[in-house]
């Protein structure tokens, strides 16, 4: 993505599979199967819309980044996905979990996760979410403003003593687009270098015996495909670490980078590389720190996006294809309430036809939802086959993180299920929302 409001880019090839998952493979007939599985069977056995997810695909991206940072602990994202076998591979590729609410840490870990290779987050921590990371011994909580510091030291109680982080705004500015970019000076999270805030808390968390301070913690922004912001927001916390060390006589031994780690959602579209970050990351470390005269601190990365999204691909079915005078506009059974992103920051997306071959040429058409909302736009300005139609089938690449995590009950068309595929086997991991489900929270008469 690029930082200003989205353009209409040049048409991709119908038939590029750049941004699939590296197991998706051409099929017969115009079908394609990821994981080894055929995602028209998918469509057919489970509906749609759906979401299927290539557990190798998470996996092998897990991988990556343990190879890339062998010496810094890697936590997963939760906010991007979470599920109970989202945390099984996680927990066995090696990686922590960075959550923000007290409903992933429970799910995380109510599922097997250690609580103490979990970091829990928020600008806005409710007394619940404190309370069970407190009950469940989560490793790290990271203070995001002044007045969490005494909320927090009360919950943790005399004798308690609670590891801490402070969340600074470092002032870059890095992002795909300005409703998510968090490291400036003029959003909700952190606590500011210029204006005096982050100093004043750490002083205060320094000060309460229940609270231990053990890093600082910053988060940029995302989609961020470029390094250079990585390495300057290293530079101006070691600053910080080291002006610590010298008002208070604390050496802190961990650095939190955060994550928001950009991949390419359309082919063309750059992505962060992952090895060159981590190279330029720890290079900037060490030798800001020997400038500083500082033992270096462990580092700690937070990718979710990079790691659920390119393994992801949602399933929708054509329920009507309008050509209008200027416009051609394919109306599938999804929308904004399973994909809300193009809504909320012009997200695009590169669908394909699946399910059967065509010979027609291309043509431009908007991908839109079945939503009562004239935003409800899944794929603006798109190339499919000119001879789209009800009843054919759409896949979504790059469909993995921000999908049903932010899924929504908008006119009560019921969030889409997640199958898991692996090994030319598909599984159900969250089953489809319901009707009943509805009618059972709906209590009042």
């Amino acid at each position: 993505m690029t930082t200003a409001r989205p353009r209409v880019p040049a048409p991709v090839a119908l038939d590029d599979l750049t941004v699939w998952p590296a197991s998706a493979a051409r099929r017969p007939h115009g079908d394609l199967a990821v994981g080894g599985v055929s995602l028209a069977g998918v469509a057919e056995r489970f509906g749609t819309p759906a979401y299927v997810l290539d557990e190798g695909e998470v996996r092998e991206r897990c991988r990556t980044y343990r190879a890339a940072f062998p010496d810094a602990h890697v936590l997963y994202a939760a906010k991007a996905f979470l599920s109970r076998a989202m945390v099984r591979w996680v927990r066995e590729e090696g990686l922590g979990l960075d959550v923000c609410s007290a409903g992933e840490l429970e799910l995380a870990v109510g599922a097997g996760f250690p609580a103490k290779k979990i970091v829990l987050h928020g600008n806005a921590k409710s007394p619940h979410d404190i309370g069970a990371a407190l009950r469940l011994g989560v490793g790290r909580i990271v203070i995001d403003s002044p007045a969490e510091i005494a909320r927090l030291a009360a919950a943790v109680g005399t004798g308690g003593r609670q590891d801490v982080m402070v969340r600074i705004v470092p002032g870059i500015t890095a992002g795909g687009h300005e409703k998510i970019r968090t490291g400036t000076e003029d959003q909700k999270f952190g606590l500011s270098l210029s204006d005096g805030y982050a100093h004043h808390a750490i002083a205060r968390v320094l000060d309460q015996p229940q609270l231990r301070l053990v890093g600082l913690h910053c988060h940029l922004g995302s989609q961020i495909t470029a390094v250079k912001p990585y390495v300057t927001a290293v530079r101006r916390m070691v600053g910080l670490m080291a002006r610590i060390r010298d008002g208070h006589g604390v050496v802190l031994p961990e650095l939190d980078l955060g994550g928001g780690h950009g991949i390419a959602y359309r082919p063309g579209e750059e992505s962060l590389d992952i090895t060159a970050l981590a190279r330029r990351v720890r290079a900037e470390l060490t030798e800001s720190c020997a400038g500083a005269g500082l033992p270096v601190p462990r580092l700690l990365i937070e990718p979710g996006r990079a790691v659920a999204g390119p393994a992801g691909v949602a399933l929708y079915r054509v329920l009507a294809v309008k050509r209008t005078g200027v416009k051609v506009f394919v109306a599938v059974d999804g929308g904004m309430s399973d994909n809300p992103r193009p809504a909320l920051y012009g997200v695009r997306y590169a669908p394909r036809l699946i399910g059967r071959a065509s010979t027609a040429a291309a043509t431009t058409a908007t991908v839109v939802g079945r939503h009562c909302e004239a935003g409800d736009v899944l794929a603006a300005d798109v190339e499919l086959p000119g001879d789209i139609r009800p009843g054919d089938l759409l896949a979504v690449p790059v469909a993995g993180a921000y999908h049903l995590s932010m899924a929504s009950g908008y006119n009560l068309v019921g969030r889409p299920p997640v199958i898991a595929v692996a090994g030319g086997h598909a599984r159900l991991l969250v089953r489809r929302e319901s009707l009943d489900d509805y009618r059972n929270r709906d209590v009042g008469a």
